[in-house]
């Protein structure tokens, strides 16, 4: 029991108070104290008084509600496994990575997979020509699946896969190329993302619409359940949430609401929640709000613990919360890069006092490509280190007690359940994606972050302030496209000719049917049909003809960045020369905002949509996954003076010459195109050549940018 709090120490803090006033600000003690973005009030002092009401302060690890860590012994027996998340173009140079990291200390695989793959395409497809092999491996067939594993022993190495679009081909073509390497389905251990409910708030690689995708997630659930034993048929991702804009409690309510929905998938196919439950996972970021990470993750536990008790789970794994981390992408910079070395250690220890039971820790040199082999080393030499120098395995949960860690856990837990109620509210999360409310949420949490920082209020170092005089280049990885694509192609064509086309219909046209009738396992049928080597796009295929394929609705949050934007002067100077513009051209400057190919990643999109449209533009969102074509009639019709293509996914050297050629072949090459988003600087000048105006690189202003597009508009007419 908690012991009651003195009286004579009231007096002492009657006395710290009078203290803390001779250096507070205008000698306001409340002024120390740290309002988060979560809404939560982080005081500078917390002593016993503050744990005197909670009712988890004395739980053991590994016992409900499973705060203080999922096993009793946690870190001091059996330390978190090391991953790698990687993919590299093609299968045989993935391979390559996963080999010499596991050799390096490695423990597990984790597997990145190109935009094409996740969006359901073959390489051959007209659609994915600047995608394929950029921002992860291209997979077309079993044959990738099988040179990708290639002498790694998957009885004994454990695979994470994030896919969610095109998951059942990738699942099925994972369990096919195990087969051919001799280990049964019963031996395959590691865990499926499958989590598509967050795909249509912020990650956008869905393909179907979210009725048959949750239809394909309970499938999976039923199949992995009777098949597949020691394999994580789900892992519920707050992970893309947190790097599309969300807080720590919109990041842990929204997380554990899909988690409820898919639980409610899973009983409603017939399904015991003990049978299933164990082996549902969890995937959070962790970034540089230290505290507010670790009491997240402990938050995370306990109310996942209530959440299956609603459900009648008895047995203790159906209780546990599971979870694999990953230091965040976001937080990396462009600007002085070295100092993503020690922002990735900070917030691996932030995991590691969360109780993590995986991690990946980003490398340096994420903000600008894909990871070289020297980054990717220290990356993966953080954890070695935190788990064989420090010590800090040898103690369960080291935040135990602290009147601080103790209290903000509950605060967490408290903010994010209010969230969780309010999704139960209006009918559950699929209701909520739905309609659109959670995505909003989201972009508004975005657009106020980057007000705080372009306006200075929050500090990143090396962006907003100790900025470099100049900036030392880095090696960057650069992927040859065209070369990946054709070598993709050429694999593609060999499978055709040699696979027996009769089987390969006859599977398609089983997994067609059961979409459309609803009757079979869609994950039993597509291993059938990647067995006869039916390929990723064909399976894709054969289900859109029923399913359809999703189209999201484009919207944007306004007002919020202006709002907190803490630098009224050249805010308001700006909007004053844009609206200048607009009484002397009789209308308001207009830009398009597009997002290009298959990368669906548009936090950045939506944050400069919203801060333009604060500042006087009128803006057009362009749908996404437009081909250049598509981009050029839609900025031409309705007639903008630029486009700004916004790019995370390295798509950039082939979708931005190509929209600058279809301007010009439409007629709308006076329209001033400008480029923002994960651009490494050798490439800059191709860009330039290409007719690019502007190039704004992680870390830019958004009144910068929007001060300089409106220069280049103004350049742009005629005299």
């Amino acid at each position: 029991m908690t012991q009651k709090y003195p009286e004579f120490q009231a007096a002492d803090m009657q006395a710290w108070a009078k203290a803390a006033a001779k250096s507070a600000p205008n000698g306001d003690v409340d002024a120390l104290n740290w309002l988060t973005p979560d809404g939560i009030t982080v005081k500078p002092l917390y002593t016993a008084e503050d744990t005197q009401a909670l009712p988890y302060t004395n739980t053991l690890p590994g016992f409900e509600p499973y705060l203080r860590g999922p096993q009793a012994t946690m870190y001091a027996v059996r330390p978190w496994t090391i991953r790698q998340y990687a993919g590299f173009s093609t299968a045989e140079e993935s391979n390559a990575f996963y080999r010499k990291a596991l050799a390096a200390g490695g423990q597990g695989v984790s597997v990145a997979f190109d935009l094409a793959t996740h969006r359901g395409y073959d390489s051959d497809h007209p659609r994915v020509t600047g995608d394929v092999g950029k921002a992860g491996v291209a997979i077309d067939s079993v044959e990738d699946m099988k040179i990708l594993f290639d002498q790694i022993p998957l009885d004994k190495i454990s695979v994470s896969m994030t896919m969610n679009g095109a998951v059942l081909p990738v699942l099925a073509g994972y369990v096919v190329a195990a087969e051919e390497q001799g280990v049964t389905q019963d031996k395959l251990s590691g865990t499926i993302q499958n989590d598509i409910l967050k795909e249509f708030m912020v990650r956008n690689t869905y393909i179907y619409p979210p009725e048959p995708s949750m239809k394909i997630i309970g499938d999976i659930i039923e199949y992995t359940a009777k098949n597949m034993p020691k394999f994580n048929s789900i892992s519920i991702s707050g992970y893309h949430m947190q790097e599309a804009g969300a807080n720590q409690a919109l990041e842990l309510a929204f997380t554990l609401a899909d988690g409820k929905e898919y639980v409610k998938t899973a009983i409603a196919k017939g399904m015991d929640v003990d049978d299933f439950a164990g082996r549902l996972s969890f995937f959070w970021a962790v970034g540089m709000n230290f505290y507010l990470e670790v009491a997240k993750m402990r938050a995370a536990r306990l109310l996942w613990c209530r959440i299956m008790k609603g459900f009648n789970a008895k047995k203790p794994k159906s209780l546990m919360l599971r979870t694999h981390s990953q230091t965040s992408g976001w937080s990396l910079t462009e600007q002085d890069p070295y100092n993503n070395v020690v922002r990735t250690t900070i917030e691996a220890m932030a995991a590691v006092f969360g109780g993590t039971q995986s991690l990946h820790t980003n490398s340096f040199d994420e903000a600008i490509a894909l990871p070289t082999e020297f980054s990717a080393r220290i990356a993966r030499n953080t954890q070695l280190i935190i788990q064989e120098e420090t010590h800090i395995t040898s103690v369960i949960d080291p935040w135990a007690g602290s009147y601080m860690m103790e209290k903000l856990t509950q605060d967490m837990a408290d903010a994010a359940w209010a969230i969780i109620e309010e999704v139960e509210a209006m009918g559950g999360m699929t209701k909520a994606v739905d309609s659109g409310w959670a995505k909003l949420k989201i972009e508004a949490a975005a657009a106020q972050k980057q007000a705080c920082i372009d306006s200075g209020k929050d500090v990143i170092v090396g962006v907003n302030k100790y900025k470099l005089k100049t900036e030392d280049a880095i090696e960057a990885r650069d992927i040859d496209n065209v070369a990946v694509r054709d070598s993709q192609i050429a694999r593609l064509n060999d499978i055709k000719q040699k696979r027996d086309p009769a089987l390969v219909q006859q599977a398609l046209a089983a997994l067609e049917s059961a979409a459309a009738s609803g009757n079979g396992n869609l994950l039993d049928l597509t291993i059938q049909a990647m067995r006869a080597r039916a390929t990723v796009g064909e399976v894709s295929a054969a289900m859109e003809k029923t399913f359809g394929r999703h189209r999201a609705d484009t919207q944007k949050v306004t007002g919020v960045y202006a709002a907190a934007y803490d630098s009224a002067e050249g805010w308001d100077k700006l909007k004053g020369e844009i609206a200048d513009f607009a009484t002397a051209q009789g209308r308001r400057p207009r830009v398009m905002i597009a997002k290009l190919g298959q990368d669906g990643h548009d936090r950045g999109a939506k944050v400069v949509s919203t801060a333009f449209a604060d500042l006087g533009y009128d803006v057009d969102i362009g749908p996404l996954f437009q081909t250049p074509e598509e981009c050029a009639r839609q900025a031409i019709e309705n007639d903008v003076h630029a486009v700004g293509v916004s790019t995370l996914a390295a798509g950039h050297k082939t979708l931005v010459p190509a929209i600058m050629a279809e301007l010009k072949k439409q007629g709308g090459d006076d329209i001033v195109v400008f480029v923002g988003g994960v651009i490494p600087h050798q490439d800059y000048d191709m860009l330039y050549a290409a007719g690019v105006k502007g190039i704004y690189g992680p870390g830019t202003p958004i009144p910068v940018s929007a001060k300089d597009v409106l220069e280049q508009i103004k350049k742009s007419l005629p005299a």
